[in-house]
């Protein structure tokens, strides 16, 4: 049990005394190679309104340079005295005092979202399956496994991710906490990072992460016990380290709609892309360079549908679940995005996905598109690593348009399974991309619009259209 105190967004009026460029040699050296310029984006946060911040009493617990602004933990009177200074634009409140001012266990909301990640005794038991689905062990034989990727995972807990065999820490370049959680990333507080990491990262018989080669940095955004917007602004501090670190992919199994205090929920009109400052940062980062993989929420069959923030940004990969043959899972969220963009992008399996067991090191089989995401964070990887000169938003495209539905995307496979190895080969030849050869057209029909596909009738979210009517082209 802990006391949780008011936890603040506060958005500052400029940089004032601003001179520090957050990018370490490493990411400089990528702005560079990528012929990305230096702006004001990359300049710290006032340190002079961060002393006067902390000089009336307020904890600053992070600050954020893309959204020009800190997360604080302040008393109702140092608010009422912040809201005066000129410097403050303005504030949020991202995280109420609980009235009770103990917590005892995992937020309802979380127990609630977390049900489809459940534990499954699903056989056989290996990651054969879900590799070959997206086709990446032609890349594997090849030899590209993700060497020179930097991968950042953002996620819960850790649990046992220091201890496991199977993720060997030599690939690791660190890790940081970005919660207010009790006890480190390792703990019992949570190990669904372990497990995204596994589906990625990890090594042992009969068991293959999708990029093994790869270097991992590991951020522990999720707070373990409640579910608020400070959450995202946690994500938001992991994604802003990430760009100063020079990670070329983020994986985050992580998306917020729905809060333990409702008056903080979105609404579907939110997931627009520029609502949220999860999505505000999602789309920040792929103008630095980064590829950011999101998974796309598990609420297909609850009343809430749809999908959730960052998973809603433009310019980066939102991740559905299917199984290992290609069907849609029931709990994979549906898109579009509220401002008609196609999510999600790219399907991959996370309905039995086969994983690694932080608590003994055996092998283990659950569901969600948490553990697609990271599949298809390995892929990028593994392509990048074979297309070294290639940018972010490339590599995008191709596994794009590499997917099975590419022509005929639909709410819920968006542009359906990608294919490593096809996304890889028109990439390198000069031959046309000729995989998606069978054209559509878009027709009126009783004064709607539609898509003739195959003689066959389909909705804008391609969805089949049942009718008497047999239509050609």
């Amino acid at each position: 049990m802990f006391a949780l105190l008011t936890i603040f967004f506060l958005q500052f009026a400029d940089k004032a005394g601003s001179n520090l460029v957050c990018l370490s040699p490493t990411a400089m050296e990528m702005r560079e190679d990528r012929g990305i310029a230096i702006d004001s984006l990359d300049y710290a946060v006032s340190p002079v309104y961060l002393d006067s911040i902390k000089s009336l009493g307020a904890k600053v617990l992070h600050t954020s340079r893309w959204m020009n602004g800190a997360t604080i933990e302040a008393s109702s009177e140092t608010i009422e005295e912040l809201e005066q200074c000129s410097f403050v634009d303005t504030i949020y409140t991202t995280r109420l005092a609980n009235d009770s001012s103990t917590i005892h266990s995992v937020s309802l909301r979380k127990r609630v979202a977390a049900t489809n990640d459940n534990m499954l005794d699903t056989k056989p038991l290996n990651s054969n399956g879900q590799l070959q689905l997206i086709n990446l062990p032609p890349l594997h034989e090849e030899g590209y496994k993700g060497q020179g990727i930097r991968i950042g995972v953002a996620d819960g807990g850790f649990y046992h991710a220091d201890s496991l065999a199977s993720l060997p820490r030599e690939q690791w370049l660190g890790y940081a906490d970005l919660t207010d959680c009790q006890h480190d990333i390792f703990s019992q507080e949570g190990n669904h990072g372990t497990l995204c990491l596994s589906a990625i990262m990890g090594q042992k018989s009969n068991y293959q992460g999708a990029a093994t080669q790869a270097q991992y940095f590991l951020f522990r955004t999720e707070e373990h016990y409640t579910e608020s917007p400070k959450e995202i602004d946690n994500w938001v501090a992991a994604i802003e380290m990430a760009d100063s670190l020079g990670l070329h992919i983020v994986s985050t199994s992580l998306g917020y709609s729905g809060f333990d205090d409702e008056q903080f929920n979105f609404a579907y009109s939110d997931m627009d892309g520029q609502t949220s400052r999860g999505a505000q940062a999602a789309a920040i980062a792929a103008r630095k360079g980064m590829l950011l993989v999101t998974a796309m929420g598990n609420d297909g069959a609850r009343a809430w549908r749809y999908l959730s923030t960052p998973a809603d940004a433009d310019s980066i990969l939102s991740v559905g679940a299917v199984n290992r043959e290609g069907q849609i899972a029931n709990f994979s969220s549906y898109g579009p995005s509220a401002d008609g963009r196609i999510k999600p992008e790219v399907c991959a399996v996370g309905e039995g996905t086969c994983l690694i067991n932080p608590a003994n090191d055996a092998l283990m089989a659950s569901n969600g598109t948490s553990f697609a995401c990271p599949l298809v964070a390995g892929m990028a990887a593994c392509l990048w690593s074979a297309l070294p000169e290639a940018n972010n938003m490339e590599i995008r495209e191709m596994i794009i348009r590499s997917c099975d539905r590419y022509d005929l995307p639909h709410e819920q496979y968006g542009y359906g399974i990608p294919n490593a190895w096809e996304a890889y080969t028109m990439a390198t030849t000069d031959l046309p991309n000729t995989k998606h050869h069978t054209p559509y057209t878009k027709i009126i029909h009783n004064g709607q619009l539609y898509i003739l596909h195959n003689g066959e009738k389909y909705n804008l979210l391609g969805n089949k259209i049942e009718c008497e009517e047999t239509y050609t082209k």
